[in-house]
């Protein structure tokens, strides 16, 4: 025993591939980067300014949406400034406890987002299919009940990866082919035999995914069927224009998290994986404010109120 032990050489801290190619394509990379995650931030901080300030955004689908800006600022802050700061300073490492906390962090804020994302399609069947009775169960005590869950269930389901995936051995090598510490690129990494707990915490997580999708499902086939009953055709185009932007959301959240699962299942060659890696987990946060305001007149007519 002592001498397989003599043999192993535990990691303490991580290389960070990031972007492929020469210098000068990884600097190109990175302002590309700098220009979408600044894009990403100002985008959500006005979604959230405008929610804030604005009397006539004080419902609960833009209190939602103020939880959501909030989740995506979190979310792509997590991955981004590290990747450009370490390839402006031509430094790939990460600390161990850094990259733990990176993991955490990538994983609360997905976990937030589609748990919220379930919350704003139960908000929409609420509005849609139970019009009268709207007020009394969007309360604000419910909705702020609901978010609280939402942001602890997150929280819950980033520890459960983490305490999974760095309670294993690292055994080396401490490459990892991404520009952010991500679970699939870690479990090549992990000493053999040591990473069971985290695969069963992936089929636990993956079960449940799948059962919040079929409630989500069920919602919006209440949701269709309520809407192809309003006789008028302006009716059903109010009622059905005010889902479209949660829909696109979902889908793209949804399909940027499924080419990803299929990246980290397949042997994709690295820059096809960083690509999907990018889609999940740089897309999302940035095109969701486009997605909201660009559709919602409420959302631009308080932005001419506050912006003259």
């Amino acid at each position: 025993m002592p001498e397989k032990l003599s043999n192993v050489t535990f990691v303490t801290e991580f290389l960070l591939m990031g972007f492929p190619g020469d210098q000068v394509l990884q600097r190109f990379c990175a302002s590309v980067f700098f220009l979408v995650y600044l894009t990403a931030l100002l985008g959500n901080l006005l979604i959230v300014t405008l929610t804030s300030i604005e009397q006539q955004l004080q419902t609960p689908m833009y209190f939602f949406l103020k939880n959501l800006s909030l989740i995506d600022i979190c979310y792509i802050s997590t991955t981004v400034p590290k990747c450009i700061m370490n390839t402006l300073t031509n430094s790939l490492s990460i600390s161990f406890v850094g990259c733990a906390s990176q993991v955490f962090l990538v994983l609360f804020s997905a976990g937030t987002e589609y748990a919220l994302l379930l919350v704003m399609s139960y908000d929409r069947y609420a509005a849609i299919c139970h019009p009268l009775h709207y007020e009394a169960i969007m309360n604000r005590g419910a909705c702020v009940q609901m978010v609280s869950v939402v942001w602890l269930s997150g929280c819950a389901y980033g520890s459960l990866h983490v305490a999974g995936t760095f309670s294993a051995r690292y055994c080396g090598p401490n490459v990892v082919p991404q520009f952010f510490c991500d679970v699939p690129s870690l479990l090549t990494l992990v000493c053999f035999g040591d990473e069971i707990l985290e695969y069963a915490f992936i089929v636990a997580s993956c079960s449940f995914v799948f059962v919040c999708f079929i409630f989500m499902v069920i919602s919006y086939i209440h949701i269709f069927s309520t809407v192809l009953k309003i006789p008028s055709d302006q009716g059903r185009y109010k009622s059905f224009s005010t889902c479209v932007p949660h829909l696109t959301v979902v889908s793209l959240f949804l399909f940027s998290a499924g080419f990803a699962f299929l990246g980290s299942a397949s042997n994709f060659p690295p820059s096809l994986n960083l690509f999907m890696s990018v889609m999940y987990s740089v897309l999302p946060p940035s095109l969701n404010p486009l997605i909201y305001s660009l559709r919602n007149r409420d959302m631009k007519m308080a932005f001419g109120k506050v912006f003259g």
